[in-house]
């Protein structure tokens, strides 16, 4: 039978009440683990369970309230990294451990035995200067390299674990539950604790598991500021949290989501980074269910042994950092990175959960989006708009709008008519088309993707085991579970150009309402007693949901290809690992400054937990920006990874040409500038490919030894070698910019002016751009000039900016590939070209030998900062041994040297000598 007709919703179903989301008062495992006290541990080792295996060491803890034994493995990890996994020894049931995240198995070293008495295990590692020191009671351990404690494990005594039990009608007597540490057996006190139900609003949550709660804390060593834990629309440095104000890492579609606020939005990624001038450090608490951390920073007396006389210790006061994870479910699984560079963290990190995919170049163009274009012929004005105002763009956007009534897959049959004709004529332009494809779908019996999910069972079920309805854009809808890898697979297939009518290979696509949203759900997302595939409940897999979509989403654009292109796929909600499927971005911001002012913080936050591609919505996607308030955010998004213009159905109309001449002109500049950084920015993207290193990042990581970086966050380095400062005041003459480094150069990046006194400086600024300074001692690859969109670049020439550091040394790269196919990775189809100048010679040469790629692209200009007296002559030398004079200007007053009309080949080796 039809079902009625329903009312698709509108944005007012979006536009909520803060009140429809948990604070952590209104969360029952948080209030159960706030019970246990900090110094009164229940957990004590026993030591004599100890066994020595090839990957790991293993052995049992016992609870000394309720007599509950729980596994304890630990296994370091190639490349300093140590794991902690706590079981039940013996559950009812399976509890669930997260899957797909890790790209494989560590590879472990073995552990071995040091010491063994009194109470006290010491571990050693074979190929690392680091040690574990066990504690049999209270159960304790301390991680300690190069003889310095680095981080230890239970210091505060607050490991919790709920063991699963049998449903209270047939299991225990009173007397055991009394005996229960975790239940107490009165029944105002049960709903209280919300063990086997809890209730949140008119929303009743049934535990068919009852509690399964964990927690653990970690004391920092020496450290007093912490990152990551993303994404909050918070401050870049994590702030101390007091009772019921913990950071909640729990996927939510918050529409015009509050600044300074640790509620959970829309992804989770449960990775910490502490630092401090010696050492960075990572704790990786892999656990997809609700998560809260706690964050406390404190000054701690630490002992210093006296050499004369020997029984004597001094004291010193030290800073230290202890961070309380509690989640929903699951089991302990916690990654230890023992750094000890900042770099090296993020080696380690994406050595456990991959490294960040190799963009196709377009999508580091200039992408145009609103909610919604109307129909073909606005797609083709807007598109026409960009080239009669001399601006480059590469990608349109369609919204929820351009379907058939909110069925995926499909398009409106009035207003999108000849969808391929319309990505022909994008294609003749050399631009794409990204549409939107949402998880939930459609309940319409005579709609064919929900059909065909029906009858195949690869909807989430409610726990009554009929197919869960919520209400999405569509009305009732019904959600596919992508947890399960065969609804994944299907998923994917349904990209393939047969089955996607109207697609072709220039259409991208755009996974939103992800978390998953569900109107008028628990939270605005869907029941936590949902039932996904092998029986588990969404509690414990909510955070992957929009991880899964992402993930089949971008393997159904691999496929569609023959495995050829590289996908392009955004995504709202993620996870850990979800770099390796393409980009997020920081979701419904509004057209405000203090929006633009936090976009810094949490780009910098995703950036360092993993994720270099990464954006906010240009101009806040809610309201309507004024137009000074546009031209500011065009300039920081210009330098940034991902570079999105995005407004809401209820905004006006706001394609970068409507507020003016003068304003268009510099929103036309600032874009402009984008497309000619297009050769650095496409290199740093491959470095994190490569080596993990982020995109974005903050000061911090460039200059870890200067205390004064470490909480900056209103300015950051792209890459190594640019610094960027973006205005985010109202009608500002002038921003405070910090240069770190007292040995440091910088250079004003668009007037060569030197800088030779780093601190930090005030800046006059007019409208017309940013302050972006090149750090001395870098190379930067530039395009002379830009096109229509990045593929009508591909011949134009390059420039190199060379910025002399104090020693007149620079070092800099270009990676070059065709920028859309796999070849780079199958066929050794790349270019990877070294620059260095050093001793007034400046030098082209191969960094990576098996790159086979070919260009005709050239050299054409070489700009040299820095250079501190006029030369009298400037040859070139190419392989063949043939000399040719350079034709040079020499300008005294910004100490520059350009060197013109070079014509070097890109990937041929040269040198060019100044005398």
């Amino acid at each position: 039978m039809e079902p009625a007709k329903e009312e698709e919703s509108s944005v007012q179903d979006e536009a909520v009440d803060k009140s429809n989301f948990k604070n952590c008062n209104h969360i029952a495992f948080y209030r159960r683990q706030k019970l246990l006290l900090p110094g009164n541990s229940l957990y004590q080792a026993l030591l004599d369970s100890v066994t020595l295996c090839n990957d790991s060491v293993k052995l049992q803890i016992i609870n000394e309230k309720n007599k509950v034994p729980l596994l304890v493995e630990i296994y370091a990890i190639d490349g300093n990294i140590f794991r902690l996994k706590i079981n039940e020894v013996s559950p009812l049931k399976s509890r669930y451990e997260v899957p797909d995240v890790l790209i494989k198995e560590p590879t472990t070293q073995r552990l071995s035995i040091a010491q063994k008495e009194a109470g006290i295990l010491v571990l050693t590692c074979a190929n690392e200067d680091c040690k574990l020191h066990i504690t049999a009671n209270p159960f304790q351990i301390e991680l300690e390299s190069q003889d310095e404690t680095v981080l230890s494990v239970n210091t505060n005594g607050l490991l919790y674990f709920e063991h699963l039990q049998l449903t209270p009608q047939n299991s225990k007597t009173t007397a055991q539950k009394k005996e229960d540490a975790s239940i107490d057996s009165s029944q105002e006190n049960q709903e209280d604790l919300g063990l086997w139900q809890e209730e949140f609003g008119s929303f009743l949550d049934i535990k068919a598991n009852g509690p399964s709660s964990v927690g653990l804390d970690f004391s920092l060593h020496g450290c007093e500021h912490v990152y990551g834990i993303p994404e909050h629309a918070e401050t870049l440095l994590l702030k101390n949290t007091s009772d019921r104000d913990a950071y909640r890492l729990f996927n939510l579609d918050v529409y015009g989501h509050k600044i300074h606020d640790k509620m959970g939005i829309y992804g989770s990624v449960p990775f910490l980074l502490a630092h401090k001038p010696n050492r960075t450090s990572g704790i990786f608490w892999l656990n997809s269910s609700e998560t809260l951390v706690e964050i406390n920073t404190k000054a701690v007396m630490e002992h210093v042994p006296s050499r004369s006389p020997p029984d004597i210790t001094k004291q010193r006061v030290v800073p230290q950092t202890d961070v309380r994870w509690m989640s929903e479910s699951g089991i302990i699984d916690v990654f230890l990175l023992m750094g000890p560079t900042p770099f090296d963290i993020f080696k380690q990190y994406a050595q456990l959960t991959g490294t960040q995919a190799l963009p196709p170049l377009f999508s580091l163009g200039y992408h145009q989006c609103r909610w919604n274009y109307e129909d073909e012929q606005d797609v083709k004005t807007v598109d026409t708009g960009f080239d009669e105002h001399d601006i480059p763009y590469d990608v349109i956007w369609l919204d929820i709008e351009h379907t058939d009534g909110k069925r995926y897959f499909t398009w409106d049959k009035k207003k999108f008519q000849h969808p391929k004709r319309m990505q022909e004529l994008l294609k003749r332009k050399k631009r794409k088309l990204v549409v939107i494809i949402d998880p939930h779908i459609k309940v319409d019996p005579l709609y064919a993707l929900y059909s065909e999910a029906k009858k195949k069972g690869y909807f989430v079920k409610n726990r009554k085991g009929q197919d869960f309805e919520g209400i999405c854009w569509p009305g009732s809808s019904s959600y596919l579970d992508f947890t399960n890898p065969e609804v994944r697979e299907w998923y994917a297939d349904q990209f393939a150009f047969k089955s996607y009518k109207g697609s072709t290979d220039v259409l991208f696509v755009w996974n939103d309402m992800n978390e998953p949203s569900v109107f008028k759900g628990a939270e605005l997302t869907m029941q936590r007693d949902a039932v996904h595939h092998d029986n588990w409940e969404h509690r414990e897999v909510h955070n992957l949901y929009g991880f899964y979509q992402q993930m089949a989403t971008a393997e159904g654009l691999i496929k569609r290809s023959g495995g050829q292109k590289r996908p392009f796929v955004l995504t709202r909600s993620f996870f850990a690992g979800s770099q390796k499927y393409g980009a997020v971005w920081t979701g419904d911001n509004v057209a405000e400054w203090s929006y633009l002012k936090i976009s810094i913080p949490m780009l910098l936050t995703i950036s360092i937990a993993g994720i270099s591609f990464c954006g906010a919505d240009v101009g806040g996607f809610i309201g309507d920006p004024e137009p000074e308030l546009l031209v500011r955010w065009y300039q920081a998004g210009a330098y940034q990874p991902f570079f999105r213009g995005h407004a809401n159905i209820e905004s006006k109309r706001r394609e970068p040409w409507l507020f003016g001449d003068e304003n268009t002109q510099i929103i036309r500049e600032a874009i402009r500038e984008r497309y000619t950084l297009l050769p650095y920015l496409y290199s740093l993207f491959y470095r994190a490919h490569t080596t993990a290193e982020p995109v974005m990042r903050p000061l911090w990581v460039e200059f870890s030894k200067e205390q004064e970086t470490f909480g900056v966050e209103d300015e950051y380095m792209l890459g190594n070698a640019l610094l960027v400062h973006p205005v985010t005041e109202q009608e500002a003459t002038t921003v405070n910019v910090l240069l770190p480094g007292s040995d440091e150069v910088w250079y004003d990046f668009r007037r060569f002016r030197r800088l030779d006194y780093p601190g930090t400086l005030k800046i006059p600024v007019t409208l017309e751009s940013i302050p972006v300074f090149q750090r001395g001692g870098s190379v930067v690859p530039l395009k002379t000039t830009v096109g229509r969109s990045t593929e009508w670049m591909t011949d134009i020439s390059y420039e190199l900016r060379v910025a002399l550091d104090s020693k007149d040394f620079a070092v800099g790269e270009l990676y070059l590939d065709d920028g859309h196919s796999f070849q780079y990775l199958h066929k050794k189809q790349f270019l990877h070209r070294k620059f260095t100048f050093h001793k007034n010679v400046f030098s082209s040469s191969c960094a990576d030998e098996i790159g086979q790629y070919h260009t005709t692209c050239v050299v054409e200009r070489v700009l040299i900062l820095g250079v501190q007296k006029q030369p009298t002559s400037v040859t070139v030398s190419l392989q063949d041994g043939k000399d040719k004079e350079v034709v040079f200007t020499y300008d005294a007053k910004t100490s520059m040297l350009t060197l013109e009309k070079l014509l070097l080949n890109v990937g041929a080796d040269w040198e060019i000598h100044i005398k």
